[in-house]
């Protein structure tokens, strides 16, 4: 063949390419279409070397398909976070103690409406870098399983039902109610087992039994994809049964797609995948691990391992067929947030920058926060004190402190206020305030001499303001004080804050001592609990948190939060932290008296229960149990109740939960007002899971606790109402 032959067809050939290049169909653009339409219509315009660009975190941008490079890592656990300025709401597990979900879905809905201003702004700025997205890797539904894992105030609380209520509320906040449209994308993380050690996250493998796996471990995830059709999954980075969570085809392939249709796009958590050949040792490279993790479900890589993709094709080891399956799905996820949407009058698209940070935002945080806070002790009614208090003492070495604010995955925001602020504000002209930090937070005071616990012996109240931070606890690379990865080897607060509570406890004479803990989860109180007269747990409560502390201090509003999560005496109460079997975890297998227990809180009144009524003693297959009774306020403040419904069995053979929640319902009552409740258990919700982790029908007699704090004598020594009980059967 002569040279002017070669050149021709190359000519022609490059010219069909070009050609091809530039008749792009932007017919995938049309909004009426369907969405598996469109998503498939654009990804088979694409070459292999675009679909691979699209399958990182960081997608690239395609020009001719006038695509611009979107990062799909994006933040939003109690706030738009990592991405200025933003309201910043009360950290995960402050929401779960608030145990009201509608709450949660209206702050999901401000963050969500935050985001889209903040994102029409970034784009039209040219800034498409990681937090400036509307994918978001929230909420974290890892179930709190033990009190010593520093990421616990990532979750909602270790109750597998509390679990899925606000996390289907957060993520339907989220996502919004436009049936055509995601407002955001919410993505729950990380499946499925994945709540400690931190330190050994990228190793450790978790094996549990069937029943564990589908009571405790299952149910948070299963509704957020069944119930809230929540459009990502997130997987951890420990091994489940032998196999890195990303490359299990049982979690993703059998559990999300086949048994819940989990319709929505599955990324790896960020280098899990490079780990499955790294720390793991699973596979025997990163190109044998990408391979395993396409295979098995992942679609999305926060990390590089996938850009050997192109690689594993030519070698046979994956299909390109197997490629546009999973960029489809990619696809879907953008097309449902209107991404490629000719039409820009969506409501979505109109959400100006005056949402962000709006008054409205600042006060919902405020209410959430006042909603969060648990009142564990108030002996002789110490609290509220009065605003016109003539010489109180605030204390600690976080009364000042913004961090103690934030919590982790924090935004940032110009009006944070500190509890020495929102006391200063909520105090009357006429006091004289005294303050003082008296101690370091992680650390003995270097300089011996100290006059702050002196103070305490001139003051009508102490208020002395303790915890941990996000610097003690939280995600290993952060926590910079932490000596163990981030998570806690003891549950007592740091020494220097011991030593500096019983110099006041020494000093203070006749003033009461309030107690004011600010941390992610249980802090042990023995040695302690006993000289304080009041004891108030306010989490990390927010911008708002000085004011939401001031409001409850002060009486402007009763306490109306709820424990999530047990408060044992020590670690001595717990089982081996690295063990997942749920023997003696959580107020459900939990045998030994714990300091505070699931579910408690005290207000400034008396709630009574009364007149509880059941529709049948014993109750056949495919029949519901309804619960009726009274609630009625006795005291003399305007309150909100969380009413909590337990069934406990009377046979717990076979490893069944002593105690579970079954309902809760948090209502308001104003001072003398009495309020009827009704609860209906359905059958489904009346099975149990047994020991080869199936649902059934056991038969047997139950009884049904009805109060405002788990059952157990300790909840009504601490001082809960009295709870109504009923037994009934179920044959």
């Amino acid at each position: 063949m002569s040279y002017n032959k070669y050149f021709i067809i190359f000519s022609c050939f490059f010219i069909s390419t070009l050609s091809n290049a530039q008749n792009v169909d932007f017919s995938f653009q049309n909004n009426q279409l369907p969405i598996d339409v469109r998503a498939k219509l654009l990804v088979s315009q694409m070459t292999l070397d675009e679909k691979i660009g699209q399958m990182t975190s960081n997608a690239a941008a395609i020009p001719r398909f006038k695509i611009p490079k979107y990062n799909w890592w994006s933040e939003a656990l109690h706030g738009v976070a990592r991405n200025g300025k933003a309201t910043i709401f009360p950290q995960a597990i402050g929401l779960g103690a608030t145990f009201d979900p509608e709450l949660v879905k209206e702050m999901a809905d401000a963050i969500s409406t935050e985001a889209r201003a903040k994102f029409t702004i970034a784009q039209k700025k040219g800034n498409y870098g990681k937090f400036a997205g509307l994918t978001f890797w929230s909420p974290t539904v890892n179930l709190f399983r033990d009190p010593r894992y520093g990421r616990g105030q990532e979750c909602y609380g270790e109750d597998p039902l509390l679990m899925s209520k606000i996390g289907v509320a957060f993520v339907n906040g989220l996502q919004g109610d436009d049936p055509n449209m995601l407002k955001t994308a919410a993505c729950a993380k990380h499946f499925v087992m994945h709540s400690g050690p931190e330190h050994g996250k990228l190793t450790f493998n978790v094996e549990v039994s069937k029943q564990d796996l589908n009571e405790t471990y299952f149910p948070a995830f299963k509704a957020l994809v069944e119930d809230a059709k929540v459009e990502g999954v997130m997987t951890a980075y420990n091994m489940v049964y032998g196999k890195p969570s990303v490359t299990s085809e049982f979690l993703i392939k059998e559990t999300l797609r086949e048994n819940w249709n989990f319709d929505g796009y599955v990324t790896s958590d960020c280098g899990a995948i490079g780990g499955v050949s790294g720390k793991q040792g699973y596979a025997k490279s990163s190109l044998e691990g990408a391979s395993l993790a396409i295979k098995a479900g992942a679609n999305l890589n926060c990390g590089s391992a996938y850009k050997q993709l192109k690689t594993a094709v030519e070698k046979g080891m994956v299909t390109e067929e197997l490629i546009n399956e999973r960029v489809i799905q990619l696809f879907k996820t953008r097309f449902r947030l209107g991404l490629f949407d000719k039409n820009s009058d969506h409501p979505y698209t109109k959400i100006g920058p005056e949402h962000i940070h709006s008054q409205k935002h600042v006060q919902l945080a405020r209410n959430i926060a006042q909603k969060s806070i648990v009142l564990l002790k108030n002996k002789n009614n110490t609290l509220p004190l009065s605003p016109d208090i003539k010489v109180p003492y605030l204390t600690g070495p976080f009364a000042n402190s913004n961090d103690v604010l934030m919590g982790s995955y924090y935004g940032v925001s110009p009006s944070m206020v500190s509890i020495l602020e929102g006391v200063t504000d909520a105090l009357s002209l006429g006091t004289s305030l005294n303050y003082r930090t008296g101690a370091l937070p992680f650390q003995i005071n270097p300089n011996p001499k100290n006059w702050a616990p002196n103070v305490a012996a001139e003051s009508d109240a102490i208020i002395c303001v303790v915890g941990t931070t996000r610097y003690l606890e939280g995600e290993s690379v952060d926590a910079i004080a932490s000596t163990w990865g981030g998570d806690k080897e003891f549950l007592k607060l740091p020494e220097n804050q011991i030593k500096y509570i019983h110099q006041l406890i020494e000093k203070k004479k006749d003033a009461p001592l309030i107690l004011v803990i600010a941390s992610g989860g249980p802090v042990s109180l023995e040695g302690i609990e006993e000289h304080c007269e009041a004891i108030m747990q306010i989490w990390y409560p927010g911008e708002q948190g000085g004011n939401a502390v001031a409001d409850i201090l002060f009486g402007k509003v009763s306490p109306s939060g709820k424990l999530p999560v047990t408060f044992p005496k020590n670690t001595a109460q717990l089982p081996a932290y690295d063990r997942y079997s749920m023997k003696g975890r959580t107020y459900k297998y939990m045998t030994k008296e714990p300091m505070f227990p699931f579910g408690f809180g005290l207000t400034y009144s008396e709630a009574e229960y009364k007149n509880m009524s059941l529709n049948a003693q014993k109750l056949k297959k495919k029949e519901s149990l309804e619960v009726n009774l009274e609630v009625a306020n006795k005291g003399d403040f305007n309150i909100d109740e969380v009413v909590q419904l337990y069934i406990c069995p009377e046979d717990t053979s076979g490893g069944i939960p002593l105690k579970s929640l079954k309902a809760f319902k948090r209502i308001s009552l104003k001072k003398g007002e009495s309020k009827k409740v009704s609860f209906s258990i359905s059958p489904e919700e009346l099975k149990v899971i047994n020991e080869v982790g199936e649902k059934v029908w056991r038969k047997g007699k139950y009884k049904v606790v009805v109060g405002n704090s788990s059952p157990g004598k300790l909840s009504t020594k601490l001082g809960a109402a009295i709870p109504q009980e009923a037994i009934f059967q179920l044959r």
